[in-house]
């Protein structure tokens, strides 16, 4: 598993072992399929390729392997880690040892071009050898970053394969790091170590290795940070740590930040961190997220917002409260990636169903978007409207791209998609806690009691269909029967309508069925299973079309809605509307939106068919496209028929437009 609490003293929950858990149908087992069959050896491919990204060549370089000159991005080193997360996690599932020799072999090459004092960043190692580089005299040269998610893969590779080789040059980098940060506090000059990846990496190493040392730097390494001179938001160190009560910056850089300090919370207790955890998450959720879980409005920000006397440019920003723009949406993949990484650590640290539906939003909507149904094309950044075309030029493109300069979010997004199954559980000593809901199979050993071991099953279409249905298995070895335990069932906050029905398998009879009311939407239902092997659960959650609005301080969305289905996101492509533009397309408040089976990229997902209205713009009376200002016409509408498709599948057609948020009419006949 990437995020172990087995063992954390404040986690109150824990996750499965990845070789417990299985996806068996569905989107979630279609999405890992590709990640394997795809998009793991179209990486690879892209790192291999000096003319491309020139990744491992660097590594060959710094090893002595070859010679030549760094070329690429600083963190090319750590993209490269994280796509091995994503080979390890796939080569094991899928049993693939040509792909797992090649990974030892990758390994050995990393060891080759570590130095003898720990050290590993091959712009640097191979830049001191000419005089062009050196270490850490610039923090943009993300040097610590790049030991974070060296810390992190070579810990997963350990628990996956149960081999040394990778974490032994972790904690050869991780000395050096104690090292540095030691003479950093002794000296009292400490450099911000931007996208701070390494704290849930240190995090980690402690929790692979048992050494209490990689905890007092994790510890320490947070400390250090409130000791930045000239700090900036754009790093969120300007304030002191404790200080912080919203969430600004760079959105990638915040949200590892607050995952690492929840992994130092899930290990030590530290009631003023914690305080700080739920300050900038509500900032975050109440006035800061997009409906598709997107993270970091802003290309360009400052901060603090309206202080021109002194603020500070921000990249990748979030904004200030409520300022979600559309078609110049950033959203950066990582920042959402980061943003599931910290919703589980909550999740683990406080039970609360808020966090799994955030971690599920951002999961099924933006995270999915931002690659192709082949696995082969990514965004950078996550749009929520597109036009056919701006009057302005953008830093990245409008379509999904096979390579991206800045190659940070392909891999990372490579190794989210890897691991999605250790999200679908949760356990602690009364049960089983259901996270993201999809067709699996899973070995469930609880806490607490010993060695006693069953399997739950998992029947379900969801996300486009919301019947679940559990039974539970004993292991083959066992031969007593399985003892009860809590099945604890997420009601996500989405939810208007529900049913539970648990029935007893031997005969067909029903044994209870429950409408579940209000209160129980946004919580968890435990309902006890007594006798698991003569007991299916069957959870239908309604999956009625429905549509929303935002805050009235989201200027760009102000009376507009947009139209989700259970968790996902739905948007319109410019194809699936007979109009000129969907910015003439207007929802009718009352429409009726039904299900469709649709093909998108060889793929099958559940489209949204309905009647839509379109604004009469003939141009016979003067109207014009192109003006900034006319007069209002009321031309009136005729009816268009129209499809929806599920945010994630979109950009898989071609280049046309895209909206999630569309004007609302209450004209309800014509």
């Amino acid at each position: 598993m990437l995020t172990d609490t087995r063992k954390s003293p404040n986690a109150r929950l824990q996750g499965l072992p990845f070789s417990d858990v299985e996806w068996t149908h569905g989107l979630y087992k279609e999405r890992f399929d590709t990640c394997a069959g795809s998009t793991v050896p179209h990486l690879q491919n892209m790192f291999e390729r000096r003319e491309i990204s020139h990744v491992l060549e660097n590594f060959r370089i710094a090893a002595g392997d070859v010679d030549g000159d760094f070329d690429g991005t600083v963190f090319g080193d750590g993209d490269f880690y994280k796509w091995m997360e994503a080979a390890v996690y796939t080569a094991v599932r899928t049993n693939n040892r040509e792909l797992l020799a090649q990974l030892e072999d990758y390994i050995a090459l990393i060891g080759r071009a570590q130095q003898p004092d720990g050290y590993i960043s091959t712009k640097q190692i191979i830049g001191e050898r000419s005089g062009k580089a050196s270490r850490l005299g610039d923090i943009n040269d993300f040097e610590v970053y790049n030991f974070g998610h060296l810390f992190t893969s070579a810990c997963l590779y350990k628990r996956l394969t149960g081999k040394d080789s990778f974490l032994e040059i972790a904690e050869k980098a991780a000395e050096y790091l104690n090292r540095l940060y030691a003479e950093a506090e002794e000296k009292g000059e400490v450099q911000t170590a931007v996208c701070p990846s390494h704290y849930m990496g240190l995090a980690e190493l402690y929790r692979t290795t048992g050494n209490p040392e990689y905890l007092t730097l994790l510890k320490k390494a947070v400390m250090l940070r409130d000791s930045v001179k000239e700090g900036m938001d754009d790093n969120q160190d300007r304030l002191m740590l404790k200080a912080h009560d919203k969430i600004i910056g760079h959105a990638v850089r915040a949200n590892y930040l607050y995952a690492g300090v929840a992994d130092l919370c899930l290990e030590e207790e530290d009631p003023e961190l914690m305080e700080v955890l739920h300050k900038v998450w509500r900032s975050l959720v109440t006035q800061k997220l997009y409906i598709t879980g997107g993270c970091g409005a802003l290309y360009n920000g400052a901060s603090p917002y309206g202080n021109f006397f002194g603020h500070q440019l921000v990249h990748q920003a979030y904004g200030y409260e409520y300022q979600l723009p559309n078609v110049t949406a950033y959203n950066e993949t990582c920042a959402s990636i980061g943003g599931v990484y910290w919703a589980w650590r909550m999740f683990c640290l406080e039970k609360k169903t808020e966090y799994a539906d955030v971690l599920e939003r951002m999961l099924l909507n933006v995270n999915l978007a931002a690659v192709s149904m082949d696995g082969k094309r990514f965004f950078y950044e996550n749009m929520l409207r597109r036009a056919k075309k701006l009057p302005y030029e953008l830093i990245w493109g409008q379509e999904r791209a096979e390579y991206i300069l800045s190659y940070c979010c392909p891999p990372n997004l490579a190794r989210l998609m890897a691991q999605m199954s250790e999200y679908a559980y949760a356990l602690d000593e009364s049960g089983v806690y259901t996270v993201l809901y999809g067709a699996s199979r899973a070995r469930i050993k609880l806490p607490g009691r010993g060695e006693e071991a069953f399997i739950l099953i998992q029947e379900t279409e969801y996300p486009y269909d919301g019947a679940v249905r559990f039974t539970f298995e004993k292991e083959r070895e066992q031969q007593r029967e399985l003892n009860g335990f809590a099945l604890h069932l997420r009601i996500p906050a989405w939810v208007r309508s529900a049913k539970l029905r648990l029935g007893n398998r031997t005969n067909g009879r029903e044994i209870s069925l429950q409408t579940l009311r209000r209160e129980d939407v946004g919580t968890y239902l435990t309902v006890w299973v007594d006798k698991p092997q003569e007991t299916e659960v069957l959870l239908e959650l309604g999956m009625e079309a429905r549509l929303t609005c935002a805050h009235s301080l989201v200027e760009e969305t102000v009376n507009q809605v947009a139209v989700e289905r259970g968790p996902l996101v739905y948007c319109m492509e410019g194809m699936d509307a007979p109009v000129e533009t969907i910015d003439d397309l207007f929802i009718p408040s009352d429409i009726s939106l039904q299900p469709e089976l649709f093909e998108i990229g060889g793929r099958t997902v559940t489209a949204l068919t309905g009647t839509f209205l379109k604004k009469r713009t003939d141009g016979k009376d003067g109207y014009d496209r192109q003006a900034l200002y006319q007069d209002y016409v009321d031309r009136g509408y005729e009816k268009i028929k129209g499809r929806m498709i599920p945010y994630f599948a979109w950009d898989n057609r071609g280049m046309d437009e895209m909206r999630i948020w569309m004007p609302v009419t209450d004209v309800r006949s014509l």
